[in-house]
């Protein structure tokens, strides 16, 4: 078994396998952290409907049992924060996307720099990808991002 294909690694069947591969958008063949941040979208468009209150307790539970999903997602396939897996891109996104009115421009600028600042991994979330482990350094490491990221939102918009 391969250890880099996902499709021998995850089964979509399992519904944590599901969830961890953002619905099955983490399988994508080029840029799967990327194609996984738009899983986020149903999510960031039902809930900007409801009050911020709810957003927020909504996006904290994504993201409280988001480490149990990517930890056994992980521990399933034997690889640590495997690039299929992706829960955590969309909770990061989620979380860029708190209190901030929705339109394409927003919802683009957002995607853009929530990507930038996953990928890029500035201080303090690269130090946080190298030295937190388990499902709950899988998410923090975007949760950081998003924070970041929902803090140049706000003052952009």
């Amino acid at each position: 078994m391969s250890q880099n294909n996902p499709r021998q690694l995850f089964n979509l069947r399992h519904p944590v396998h599901f969830l961890a591969l953002g619905f099955g958008t983490g399988l994508a063949p080029k840029a799967p952290g990327t194609v996984g941040t738009l899983a986020a979208l149903p999510f960031i468009l039902l809930l900007s409907q409801l009050s911020v209150n709810v957003y927020v307790i909504a996006t904290v539970v994504m993201a409280i049992v988001g480490v149990w999903i990517c930890a056994k997602a992980s521990a399933d396939a034997k690889v640590h924060d495997h690039g299929a897996i992706v829960w955590d891109e969309v909770v990061g996104y989620t979380i860029t996307m708190a209190a901030i009115p929705v339109s394409w421009q927003s919802l683009l600028v957002g995607f853009v720099i929530f990507r930038i600042f996953d990928i890029v991994k500035p201080w303090p979330i690269s130090v946080i990808d190298k030295k937190i482990d388990g499902g709950f350094g899988i998410m923090l490491d975007d949760i950081v991002a998003g924070i970041l990221a929902l803090a140049l939102m706000h003052l952009i918009f």
